[in-house]
């Protein structure tokens, strides 16, 4: 039932309650069993076993699980048990960084509301919120959060702010009349206050007609069920698409040397055996490690940064965002009313005066100890503003002493303060100080005279007209004007007027206008010019209305005559969503939105192919976040469903936060493909190694424990030093990278192929140096491949550090965490081939001198081959 649209005692009567009794405490328990708790349906929380689950489901572990139950099964246990504990090492990571971020959020998250005053059994009695029925009669007042939706029956200047709801910053005026229009927007329903709401400004009692589920945030709450969770970033997507790549091969490569085999008469265990090494060379045994361990770095990173990551893949999707959507309300902006401008004929005398009854008409108080002012919006910023400019309540109020006051009311548009002089006894002439502030369109047609220097002057009519003018200009940028005037008056008058004082508000001295606005976030104007050069759109979408969201919009840059568009909730109402699809790029503002409006733009959004990346701080904004590619919540004012939708949690609200996590996101993507590069072509180096030597009719050149050593040890730690590095410097002069593209894109592939065939020709040379060397020791010849395979790829991990370029002696400068990767790997191998203990475990042969030169000289044949393909283009360039 629309129960704006009803008397209140209609209201009641459908509700079977007594507005002045309230319900029986029996009658609400058996509500409550009826309608249960009072809580909305969020989020219950994310369990540990949940968390450590979900690290085995990625499509890489699941591959390398398979590899260790066929490694078991054909008796190879070093292998399995190997295998099987770096599983579970990136499982451990993996759950760490998730379920640090996750206690983290638990830790940001507010009590609201926990009591509530309510009439039962015709007494009023404090109850949990959670406790609340339809039905309930409940008072709320100035500071109170509402505990649900209620339907006014009486208020008292009542102002809530709505901007968790609506996104609208400005307060809004609330009655208890029957609504006879269709409200547009929840915003537009002002006789009823909407749970998770603020009540800013004077005193209320309303019925309960919704709780939980059933109220306004509640219907918005379980709207975010309605999105799958298991949505795979386009991080997932492509490792989930590589780790089928790989299998493939895996399958054809094995199936080759089988088909080979047999055709030669060869034993079939042997042929096992062959399979068990070609699929261990294969699969790159500590990629999942190695991006896990890559993200986690990222996370420390942002973590510093005071953006909080939730799930490892969201850093990475940031990176890839082509699209931001921004609320405005304390996203863009800073959700606080302060001074932006105003407008004193005569200056400086009348900017005094203004900030004089800027004081004087204000409910605000200044809690001087703190420093902090509390008080309804509006009155904040213009006692903040006051006090800016050296002005102090206590002292002034020793020069005028209260004696009445006018209040503001949505008639009136105005407020009155009357003052005693002190020093001016009740007999003085003009002992008294009228002072009122208020719309311009109410103070201006009473005012007569103009504040001047000395003394006040005449308002004539072309005065007027310009002060109109410039109150016309300052509404146009979507400020909020609040007119000062001033009148003194005798003793007499007042005693005379005391029970009419609104008639003494009337040939008023005309002091100024004061402009408030919400304002835009430090920074914000500098990021998104800096997102919009990376290739990154930013659009604002907002419950505020149409005027306010041009004019910040404006303020920041996001709109210009010239480029882009502005669209209204009711305008997205009228068309389908093909035809938003079609136009949405040249959109950049959308006013006066409702949360299935967010939904149907991020959707729209999405539906062209872009990464979308959805900012937001109210339980508004939790659907579109939620459905977005990354949702980004506010930390300090994001509702805890907001965060709970959220991957990533900015803890300062800084908007600018983003554009440093977007740099992050590629910094660390450009990494990832990296050691992917260096991974995958030396695992492939590996495959052709083994395939060659079988091809031409040779023995296994290498043992399976050998490729795992290679593959989790010698190739391990150099991956995780790429994985780790810092980021380059031109990543937020480059375009995103299309969310289509593979990971193999800017000639990756190539690359991997190309290192792989020539690793895999000097390894195969080496280990037929070795049996013409030793035609009796097998071991001595695997140990030449073994060790030219291990050089080579070391070698290449400083190639690797430029994705576009080769070996640059500057990059090994900058990235010292590479060398020592290089120079501890080599160590460690060489423990391998010194070592008794380890070198009998991999069946090595102790090198002498002769036998390195051997190696580094096959070794540096790739790099040289490399680096010389690499000067052909140069060189035709310059012909």
């Amino acid at each position: 039932m629309s129960f704006y649209f009803v008397s209140t005692k209609d209201v009641a009567k459908e509700l079977n309650t007594n507005i002045e009794q309230g319900l029986t405490t029996n009658e609400a328990h058996k509500r409550q069993g009826q309608y249960g708790d009072n809580v909305l349906p969020t989020d219950k929380g994310v369990k540990w076993w949940d968390v450590l689950i979900d690290q085995f489901r990625d499509f890489m572990v699941l591959v390398l699980l398979v590899a260790t139950l066929i490694s078991g099964l054909l008796g190879e246990y070093t292998d399995a048990v190997t295998i099987i504990a770096i599983v579970f090492l990136n499982a451990i990571l993996g759950f760490y960084q998730e379920y640090k971020a996750e206690q983290s959020l638990d830790a940001l998250k507010q009590l609201t509301a926990p009591k509530s005053w309510v009439i039962r059994d015709n007494q009023y009695q404090e109850v949990y919120a959670l406790d609340l029925v339809p039905g309930d009669v409940v008072f709320i007042d100035t500071g109170s959060r509402v505990p649900a939706d209620l339907r006014l029956i009486e208020e008292q200047g009542l102002e809530i702010t709505e901007a968790e709801l609506t996104g609208e910053s400005v307060p809004v005026k609330k009655h208890t009349d029957t609504l006879n229009f269709y409200p547009d927007s929840t915003g537009d329903i002002s006789n009823m206050a909407f749970m998770g709401t603020m009540v800013s400004k004077g005193t209320a009692k309303g019925v309960v007609t919704g709780t939980g589920q059933d109220t306004e945030m509640g219907q918005i709450a379980y709207m975010l069920s309605e999105k799958d969770d298991a949505e795979e970033t386009p991080l997932q997507k492509r490792l989930a698409y590589l780790g089928k790549i790989l299998v493939t091969v895996c399958l054809v490569v094995c199936l080759l040397v089988a088909i080979l085999g047999i055709f030669r008469g060869e034993p079939v265990y042997k042929m096992f055996m062959a399979g068990v090494s070609l699929a261990v060379a294969a699969i790159p045994e500590g990629l999942p490690a190695v991006v896990t361990i890559a993200l986690a770095v990222g996370v420390q990173r942002m973590m510093k940064r005071k953006a909080l990551v939730r799930k490892l893949p969201a850093v990475e999707t940031l990176g890839s965002a082509t699209v931001i959507c921004a609320d405005k309300t304390g996203t863009l902006t800073t959700n606080e009313m302060k001074v932006d401008e105003i407008y004193a004929p005569d200056e400086p005398e009348a900017l005094k005066m203004c900030h004089k009854i800027a004081i004087l008409c204000n409910h605000s108080v200044y809690e001087e100890g703190r420093g902090i002012v509390r008080g309804e919006p509006t009155e904040k910023a213009l006692m903040a503003k006051a006090l800016d400019e050296g002005y102090s309540p206590d002292q002034l109020l020793t020069y005028y002493s209260f004696l009445d006051e006018l209040q503001f009311d949505s008639d009136r548009k105005r407020m009155s303060v009357f003052y005693q002089i002190d020093g001016k006894g009740w007999e003085s002439q003009e002992s008294i100080l009228l002072v009122t502030k208020g719309a311009p369109e109410m103070i201006l047609p009473r005012c007569t005279q103009i504040h001047g220097d000395k003394a006040p002057q005449k308002l004539t009519e072309s005065k007027s007209q310009e002060i109109f003018k410039e109150n016309e200009n300052m509404a146009n940028n979507a400020l909020r004007n609040i007119a000062m005037g001033y009148k003194y008056i005798t003793r007499e008058q007042y005693e005379r007027y005391k029970h009419n004082l609104a008639d003494l508000e009337s040939q008023l001295t005309f002091v100024g206008i004061i402009g408030l606005l919400d304002p835009p976030r430090e920074k914000v104007k500098y990021s998104i010019t800096r997102c919009l050069r990376a290739g990154v759109k930013t659009k604002m979408i907002t419950g505020d209305h149409k005027a306010t969201a041009v004019a910040i919009a404006k303020k920041i840059n996001l709109l210009n005559e010239e480029n882009g568009k502005v669209m209204e909730g009711k305008e997205l109402d009228n068309i389908s969503d093909d035809k938003l699809a079609q136009i949405i790029d040249r959109i950049k503002v959308f006013a006066r939105v409702s949360p299935k409006h967010k939904l149907r733009i991020v959707t729209a959004l999405k539906r062209q192919g872009n990464i979308v990346a959805m900012t937001g701080d109210g339980i508004n904004d939790a659907p579109a976040i939620k459905s977005a590619d990354i949702g980004i919540s506010m930390g300090v004012t994001g509702t805890d469903v907001t965060k709970g939708a959220a991957e990533l949690i900015l803890a300062d609200d800084n908007f600018a936060t983003i554009e440093s996590a977007i740099e992050e996101g590629r910094g660390i993507y450009d990494n990832i493909k990296k050691f992917i590069k260096f991974l995958l072509a030396c695992n492939f180096g590996e495959i052709l190694t083994m395939f060659f030597a079988m091809l031409i009719g040779l023995p296994l050149p290498l043992k399976p424990i050998q490729i795992l050593w290679v593959n989790l040890v010698t190739d391990g730690f150099p991956a995780i030093a790429l994985g780790v590095a810092p980021k380059e410097d031109d990543l937020m002069q480059r375009k995103p990278k299309s969310p289509q593209e593979s990971i193999f894109s800017g000639g990756l592939f190539e690359s991997i192929v190309g290192r792989g065939f020539l690793i895999s020709l000097v390894s195969v040379f080496a280990f037929m140096r070795g049996l013409e060397f030793t035609p009796h020791s097998i071991d001595f010849a695997r140990t030449m491949a073994f060790s030219t395979l291990v050089v080579s790829q070391l070698l290449f991990v400083f190639e690797c550090q430029n994705l576009k370029g080769g070996f640059t002696l500057s990059k090994i400068f900058k990235t010292p965490q590479v060398m020592g990767a290089v120079l501890l790997s080599f160590a460690l191998f060489c423990a391998v081939i010194y070592l008794e203990p380890l070198a009998t475990i991999f069946d090595t042969y102790r090198l002498s001198w002769e036998h390195w030169s051997v190696i580094f000289v096959l070794s540096l044949i790739p790099t040289i081959i490399s680096y010389l393909l690499k000067q052909i283009p140069r060189i035709l360039t310059i012909k």
